[in-house]
């Protein structure tokens, strides 16, 4: 290495300050995603390829395409590349543990009359938090004749269609109780399939959480789950995603303040 910055191979496209700014402006006004001002080498990496693809010279021939009429398709591509997709089956697993001992149980006393359920996961990456709590929701074996329906969103369309496929290696299971493992999964050429039973709860769409219209097919949720998405974006999107997500939101505690005590457990 010489000279007192990162090594970079010899067709490496350096992302200028210019170029950086206006890639900046695009990721918050899309998808309010909100980065630093010292992440020009992050963005500068995970966006070579797209470069290489296109055969463009430069950062600011790249720039000009986004900004033309043509440029929205390659912005999927760039929200792909620079967002984070890091899951895995039963992530932070004191959380789904509240949310299988607490929140199912009372889930159930709502709902019991109408016997159906929808519970969405806003931002699922991948999808393995999707199947995770459509499992909890088959081992409770409270919504056995319900309609129950978990559905799951993402940013990614490439993320939506790798949960679609529901196909997992080894990374994805650090956490995975093993009688769940072998309950819900079967393997497939060394990697594991969810099993029907699983997926027929399942649902996946591809949306940007700061556009409402996409979401009204999700109807009203009576759970919603959101980890790890919000911390990601300026504050202006934090709100508006916020609010997207209480007007999807079944009122369930109003509802729930109205049931007999003893029906809350």
């Amino acid at each position: 290495m010489t000279g007192g910055g990162p090594w970079r191979p010899d067709n490496h496209r350096a992302l200028d300050d210019a170029s950086r700014r206006v890639l900046l402006q695009l990721l918050r006004e899309t998808a309010g995603l909100e980065f630093s001002t010292d992440t020009s080498f992050v963005l500068e990496r995970r966006l070579q390829d797209r470069l290489v693809a296109l055969s463009l010279d430069s950062f600011d021939d790249y720039v000009r395409l986004l900004r033309s009429p043509a440029g929205r398709a390659e912005l999927e591509h760039v929200l792909d590349e620079v967002t984070t997709h890091e899951t895995y089956f039963f992530r932070e697993e004191y959380q789904l543990r509240a949310f299988r001992d607490e929140l199912l149980p009372r889930l159930h006393a709502l709902a019991e009359r109408r016997r159906r359920m929808t519970i969405w996961s806003a931002g699922c990456s991948t999808g393995e938090e999707v199947y995770t709590v459509a499992m909890l929701v088959d081992a409770s074996h409270l919504f056995d004749d319900w309609n129950v329906r978990v559905v799951g969103s993402d940013l990614s369309r490439r993320c939506i269609e790798r949960a679609r496929r529901g196909v997992y290696g080894p990374s994805s299971f650090r956490s995975m109780p093993r009688d769940l493992l072998d309950r819900y999964f079967t393997l497939d050429e060394r990697q594991h399939r969810v099993d029907d039973s699983i997926r027929a709860y399942c649902a996946f769409f591809q949306a940007n959480l700061l556009e409402p219209e996409r979401h009204l097919g999700v109807g009203r949720a009576e759970a919603i789950f959101c980890r790890n998405v919000l911390i990601y974006l300026a504050e202006p999107a934090r709100r508006q995603v916020l609010e997207l997500l209480f007007a999807r939101l079944e009122p369930v505690e109003e509802q729930l303040e109205h049931l007999p005590a003893g029906r809350l457990g």
